[in-house]
């Protein structure tokens, strides 16, 4: 075997294993397929050592950067043969992240790929292990003959998609996309989860401890405003509070099992109806911060480790963006203190590292400005000019140094709110206006960049013609829906025209910063990159390394792709995240 896959160019392999967290998984085969409907697996026994042993007679070819290695989600192998000293190296391919690029709004599981490519249905893992739950088996206890046929098909299935793949790829013009920016990140991010970050347990403890005493104060004092004691947890009887007893809504919806509706949009509107409404969104928040992350994060630390390591998805979102699991790093809640105190909890290594924390700043204004080349926009970007209040300054007509901190709040809100294609209905709410100040403003800011104006309506044409639109970089976003009959898809459809391609340019420029940053790491320092958020990079730094460090992240952030508009990085150091931030 080792002979005859040492010969070939590509070889299609898969692990079969003990658990789906990669960290906790053991070896108990690996499979290996290059021709359709032929394969080969090997079983490895329960001893460590002697699966190490074996495996590492494999080592030339995984580290042989000449063999192309084929597999569908590479990067849970490439965390589980890491336990084994084994490295993967060569132009690698991921079936899951060619189908992400070639249809990003699918499911990319193989299951469904092969059912829908190759109108074959696999063996399920269910079949062979039962049902998740305590009595669920675990792959080792399958039969030995089960095993290679469950191994080598799902090898054998792999590399019949590869194959079908390719040519998409070169197509629809996403090959360089997958060769040069995805695949590379997936080893980028192997790195990064393998890593993990340092968490300080006993702050959370801490914090826990001051959220429960809060939330008890907050509900004895809602109870005491509601003239009762009730269950401030069930939908049900706060409805009847809010609606029936205190009256704050004659027109109060109600959902299909006859209960009042009382979600965050429906109670947000209340707002200033009685002060009861605001202590119940606090009220909210708090519990969500405390369940979803103050209590759960202390649980995710790996008894091995001391770490805490989430796990990034590639080929969730269908914009391009990174999402993540286990702690979800995406939605810690950032605007509210409560939330900002989360962030304190992750912290350096010890008393010789700090975090470093690097941010883009604003890229997606100017992405909107490279994009329409609206000519006002890129040169008050070129001149370091704040957007906000240069865009103020020409929609309310005064000089800059005249500007409101209100009339920059506005101007903010239309900036940000323009790409994603805000109503003048919307824009009154953001911004706290009337439905006519705000239908003024909107055309006052078109009247002001009517270059960004056209631009955004040549997107909507575009997509109308072709059916996608793209990013800089040519990753697609498919909007069937885009000349429906019913408005409201279509118009749904249309802001995705002219967000997609500036979200999805954003998050290609992340990714390409931190393929770039991390070769350089790799090569001469000892920092190591831990986390990615939207368009922030944290970083775990020696002391010694942060002077040069920073100014290397710095300036490969701002030089990830060459624009008329500079992008600008900001970052920030301290002994934790927040603090760096």
């Amino acid at each position: 075997l080792l002979r005859n896959i040492l010969k070939q160019k590509e070889v299609t392999f898969d692990t079969e294993t003990t658990s789906l967290d990669a960290l906790e998984a053991e070896l108990v085969g690996i499979s290996f397929s290059w021709e359709k409907g032929k394969g080969y697996y090997v079983p490895f026994s329960a001893d460590f050592d002697e699966t190490k042993a074996i495996i590492n007679e494999f080592k030339p070819f995984f580290e042989d950067e000449s063999i192309s290695k084929i597999g569908q989600n590479l990067k849970y192998d490439i965390k589980v043969l890491n336990k084994y000293d084994i490295v993967v190296l060569g132009q690698n391919f991921d079936t899951m992240i060619a189908h992400y690029l070639i249809n990003p709004d699918m499911r990319h599981n193989m299951d469904v790929l092969s059912e829908t490519y190759l109108s074959y249905q696999p063996v399920s893992i269910e079949s062979l292990i039962g049902k998740k739950g305590k009595n669920q088996k675990n792959f080792r206890d399958v039969p030995l003959m089960e095993q290679t046929e469950y191994g080598v098909e799902d090898s054998d299935i792999t590399n019949q998609l590869k194959n079908l793949f390719e040519p998409e790829l070169i197509k629809a013009n996403t090959h360089k996309l997958f060769t040069d920016l995805e695949m590379p990140l997936m080893q980028v991010l192997a790195d990064m989860e393998l890593e993990g970050v340092n968490l300080d347990v006993p702050f959370l403890k801490e914090l826990s401890v001051k959220h429960e005493a809060k939330l008890r104060e907050l509900e004895a004092k809602i109870q005491e405003d509601a003239g009762e004691e009730f269950n401030l947890n069930s939908p049900k009887q706060l409805g009847e509070i809010l609606f029936d007893k205190l009256q704050l809504d004659p027109k109060a919806k109600k959902t299909k099992t006859g209960q009042y509706a009382t979600g965050e949009e429906i109670l947000s509107k209340l707002k200033d109806k009685h002060p009861i409404i605001n202590d119940i969104l606090e009220y909210r928040q708090l519990q969500k911060l405390k369940s979803t992350y103050i209590d759960a994060l202390p649980e995710l630390v790996n008894p091995k480790t001391g770490r805490v390591h989430t796990t990034y998805a590639q080929t969730v979102a269908a914009t391009g963006r990174l999402s993540s699991v286990n702690p979800n790093l995406q939605n810690i809640p950032i605007r509210s203190e409560e939330g900002q105190q989360i962030r304190k909890a992750f912290v350096a290594r010890d008393e010789n590292h700090v975090i470093i924390s690097a941010d883009y700043s604003q890229i997606e204004l100017r992405l909107i400005a490279q994009m329409s080349q609206d000519p006002a926009m890129v040169e008050a970007f070129k001149h370091g000019e704040d957007i906000h209040a240069s865009t103020a300054a020409k929609v309310f007509n005064v000089a800059l140094d005249e500007v409101t901190r209100e009339q920059r709040s506005q101007a903010k809100t239309v900036n940000f709110g323009i790409i994603y294609g805000v109503s003048a209905f919307g824009l009154a709410d953001q911004a706290n206006i009337s439905r006519k100040e705000a239908k003024a403003l909107i055309d006052a800011y078109y009247e002001t960049y009517p270059t960004l104006k056209a631009y955004i309506e040549k997107q909507v044409e575009v997509a109308r013609d072709q059916g996608f639109v793209e990013t800089l970089m040519g990753r697609r976003r498919y909007l069937k829906d885009i000349n429906s009959r019913n408005a409201v898809v279509r118009s749904h459809a249309e802001r995705n025209a002219v967000n997609a391609p500036i979200q999805g340019t954003a998050a290609d420029i992340v990714k390409m910063a931190m393929i770039q940053i991390q070769k350089e790491l790799k090569k001469n320092y000892k920092t190591k990159m831990i986390l990615q958020v939207h368009d922030e990079l944290i970083f775990d730094a020696p002391k010694d390394e942060v002077e040069k460090v920073s100014e290397l992240i710095k300036s490969t952030m701002e030089a990830a792709m060459q624009m008329d508009v500079p992008l600008i990085a900001e970052v920030g150091v301290g002994a934790n995240w927040l603090e760096a931030h």
